[in-house]
């Protein structure tokens, strides 16, 4: 870790945490390209987030979401991290079009959102809104017509999270990796 806050590369947008109105300390969030130093520790951040959630982790799924060096090859992985010490506290995995290895389900002239975590300690903090908002700007900036997702139904913060952002359910891309995990899809027209 740096003594300076990182930005992750030139991409970075400082955000305020939108319930800063309910917490006054609130400190701001930098998001940007996730600097490959921080890796292991988004891979942490993410597990965790994960295995907090009201369903058993598989094992194998577990190993998949720590990869976050692996996920950097052919899609882009976007990193939170507190402005004042570049500390990371939550990432997401943009996927710019149908041809990433980490597409799934998109569309041509659609992007993607893959694997938004957020430092369990930093939630309700606004980080999950300012990764969904920088993956929703870049998604416009390359020309994309739609940002889609999938999430698991106990996934729920996050979904009134993307209701909140404009995304609607969107049930023609949901399936079943594996038997006992739907994944739910969401689409926002851009």
């Amino acid at each position: 870790m740096t003594d300076r806050p990182r930005t992750g590369g030139a991409l970075a947008t400082p955000h305020a945490a939108p319930h800063a109105e309910h917490e006054a300390s609130a400190p701001a969030i930098v998001v940007g390209l996730a600097d490959a130093a921080d890796f292991d520790e988004l891979g942490d951040i993410v597990v965790a987030a994960y295995a907090s959630l009201d369903h058993p982790l598989d094992g194998g799924y577990a190993r998949e979401l720590r990869d976050v060096a692996r996920r950097a090859v052919g899609a882009v992985v976007l990193a939170a991290t507190e402005a004042s010490t570049g500390r990371p506290v939550g990432c997401t995995t943009y996927v710019p079009g149908p041809e990433s290895p980490w597409a799934e389900r998109v569309a041509d002239h659609e992007a993607g959102m893959r694997m938004l975590a957020v430092h369990p300690q930093w939630l309700r903090r606004g980080v999950g809104a300012a990764l969904t908002s920088a993956c929703v700007a870049r998604a416009r900036s390359e020309g994309r017509r739609a940002l889609m997702l999938h999430s698991t139904p106990w996934m729920v913060a996050a979904h009134r999270l993307y209701a909140r952002l404009g995304f609607v359910r969107a049930p023609d891309i949901d399936w079943h990796p594996v038997p006992d995990v739907p994944l739910l899809g969401y689409r926002l027209e851009l």
